[in-house]
Parts: structure tokens; C-alpha cells; sequence
């Protein structure tokens, strides 16, 4: 009953806080997130389990949205998102290894300060397996409020500073992501086992949970897998993209999509930020203000060279350009306030396009500065 209680106090003063707007700007669904650390700094729980499940719908429900049009965007820009990326990615390791040098941190704490900065999960599990250290812990929990709230600001920030017209990027973006056409399959009857779309979804959820536990060996003994981020991420691209097992429909309608993903990103921000409140102060107390600093200047890195790079090297219009950033610093939160601002659904084409070279790179760049530093 307490943890009924606690989520459900959360979600109705996050969704109220987010609402407030500060000189132009929402935090929209990360004032979840700062409730819940505040919840979470006085005690307060939320199972494990929860925020998994909000991750699992959260993914799944942006793979099914992206599928449509996902393999044809994909094969037509692969190159740029396979380097954006990597390119998104090793900005941040670069500051991480400059900031482990001059402050003389250890490699655990660095590490951790780096993967609560990208807010990537993925990232510190491989932390801590290669440092078997619990300072990567610590330094995630330091980085990660700033991380969530910082690239929410920044992503609502960069088209107010460029006055950008939504509107006409909008319109850019849908004619750059032109679904595929299904003329072949308008007079066909197909079997449609619900029509809210749970047991497809569904399907799609057990299949990335398949996918993700495929744990692929590397150097040194350790390994690497996609986990419950990636891997429904991954399913939900594919039964979008097919949407037809022979007779069988598997779409999902975008209202559900829509619902699930909403439902996935609230408890996945509550589930983390009630993780991350406890002993935040504390920690901060006892390792001072520059590892917050550093943090920062780590989750800021990656933003403004990913940004740079989409729009000045690759020349993607602006929403393309925030999409694949996103995808780029592998944030579930990022992407969600993105959707919101921009209006539209079709930004999670370009992050799911970069999303998946950019975990593997960061889990593989994590285990090998953790391994050999």
C-alpha cells in the first residue's frame, strides 16, 4: 500500500511540475524524475520491476512507431548514423578520460560519473563488471539528475534559440520518412487477434527479452548483450517493419503505441529517480560539488558535438538532427520530451536509427577503459 501510495503521489506531482513552464521551458515528463529523487532522498522505493517494465514498454513502443520506415531511412543514411553515433558517443568518452587524468579520479568513479551523464543503464552494468568497484554506482547516481534534466532543457532550448518554425520542420521530416505503401494488401482480410494491439505488443515485448538475454562474447572474457533497452527496441523495429506474419496482422494501433509509451516513460523515470535519490545529498556532501560539475560538462559534451556534426558535417534538417542526438546519447527521456515539443512521433525514426551503434559503443568503450585503466 506504501508503494501504491508513493507512485502514485509522484506521478500526480511530477506531471504537475512539469507542466510549470520556466522562461519558455517544460520539463514536460522529467518532473517525474526530480519528484521521485526527492521521494527517493526520504526513503521511499519503487520495485525494480516497475521501472523495467517502463523501460520494456517505453523501447518497444519507439521501435513499433520507427519500424514503418526505419530499414528504408536507415539504408539510405546508414553511414551517417553508424558515425554519428560513434562520433556522439566518443565525445563523451574523450571528456571522461581527460576529466580521469586531470582530477586523478578513480576509474570506477570516472566511469560511473560518464554513464549517469549519458544516462545509460547498459553502461553501467558494464562498469561495474569491469571495475567490480561500487563507485561507479556513486558516480552514476551524482550524474544522472543533471544528465536527464540538462538534455531536457537543451533539447527544448535549441529550437527556441534558432526560432525554428515546428511546423515547417514537421512538415520537412514527414517528407524525408515517406512510409511504405500497402497496395498489395488492401483487399486482403487478415486475422487480428485484439484490436487494442496487447497481444502483438506483447509478442514483440517477449521477443526483444529473447533478443536482449543473447549475450555476445569479447575479448578479455567479457561480454556484451542488448539487453532490456536494446533488445525490444530491436523486436519492435522488426514487427513494425513487417507488421504481417502471413495471415496474421501484428500492428499495433498508434493510440496504443501512443499510451504505452507514455505509461513506459513515467514509471521508467520514477523507478530511476527514486534509485538515484537515495543518498544523493550524501554523496555530494562527501566527494564535493566538481564531480557534479564534471558530470555535466559531460552530459553537455556529447550534446554539442552530436549537434554539430548532424547539422554542419551531415547537413540533417533540425528534427532529424535531434532525433539521431538522442539516439545518439542512448536517452529515453530526451527522446520523450522531444516528441512532445516537436509534435510528432516521426523523431524516433532518426534516434533508432543511431540508438543502437551508440549502446554498443558505449558498453564496449566502458569495458575496456574500466579493463585496462
Amino acid at each position: 500500500m506504501e508503494e501504491l501510495f508513493a507512485i502514485f503521489s509522484i506521478l500526480v506531482l511530477g506531471y504537475a511540475f512539469g507542466s510549470i513552464s520556466f522562461w519558455g521551458i517544460r520539463l514536460g515528463s522529467s518532473g517525474v524524475l526530480l519528484i521521485a529523487l526527492v521521494f527517493g532522498h526520504f526513503g521511499h522505493e519503487i520495485s525494480e520491476i516497475i521501472r523495467n517494465i517502463g523501460l520494456i514498454f517505453f523501447v518497444t513502443s519507439v521501435g513499433y512507431t520507427a519500424g514503418p520506415v526505419f530499414f528504408r531511412n536507415f539504408k539510405q543514411k546508414a553511414w551517417v548514423y553508424i558515425l554519428l553515433g560513434l562520433l556522439t558517443v566518443l565525445a563523451g568518452v574523450l571528456s571522461c578520460l581527460v576529466f580521469l587524468q586531470l582530477f586523478h579520479l578513480p576509474t570506477a568513479l570516472a566511469l560511473g560519473l560518464y554513464t549517469g551523464a549519458i544516462t545509460s543503464t547498459p553502461g553501467l552494468a558494464a562498469a561495474l563488471e569491469a571495475t567490480k568497484d561500487h563507485l561507479a554506482s556513486i558516480g552514476y547516481g551524482i550524474a544522472y539528475p543533471f544528465a536527464v534534466i540538462g538534455k531536457v532543457i537543451a533539447i527544448q532550448m535549441i529550437p527556441k534559440i534558432l526560432r525554428t518554425d515546428m511546423k515547417a520542420e514537421r512538415e520537412k521530416l514527414a517528407k524525408n520518412l515517406k512510409p511504405p505503401k500497402e497496395s498489395k494488401r488492401k483487399n486482403r482480410k487478415f486475422i487480428q487477434i485484439d484490436q487494442i494491439g496487447f497481444f502483438s505488443f506483447s509478442l514483440a515485448v517477449l521477443l526483444g527479452l529473447v533478443i536482449g538475454a543473447i549475450a555476445i562474447p569479447l575479448p578479455g572474457g567479457a561480454t556484451f548483450s542488448l539487453g532490456i533497452s536494446g533488445g525490444p527496441l530491436l523486436a519492435g523495429l522488426i514487427l513494425g517493419h513487417f507488421r504481417f506474419v502471413g495471415r496474421i496482422s501484428i500492428t499495433v494501433p498508434q493510440n496504443t503505441l501512443n499510451v504505452m509509451r507514455e505509461f513506459g516513460l513515467m514509471f521508467f523515470l520514477m523507478g530511476a529517480g527514486t534509485s538515484a535519490g537515495v543518498g544523493f545529498v550524501e554523496t555530494l556532501q562527501k566527494y564535493g560539488i566538481i564531480l557534479f560539475l564534471l558530470g555535466a560538462i559531460m552530459t553537455l559534451v556529447p550534446i554539442v558535438v552530436g549537434y554539430f556534426i548532424a547539422r554542419k558535417v551531415f547537413k540533417l534538417d533540425l528534427l532529424l538532427a535531434l532525433g539521431a542526438v538522442c539516439g545518439g546519447l542512448t536517452s529515453t527521456p530526451a527522446l520523450g520530451v522531444l516528441i512532445s515539443s516537436s509534435g510528432t512521433d516521426e523523431v524516433a525514426v532518426p534516434y533508432a536509427s543511431t540508438y543502437p551503434i551508440a549502446l554498443i559503443t558505449i558498453v564496449l568503450a566502458t569495458q575496456m577503459i574500466g579493463v585496462f585503466l
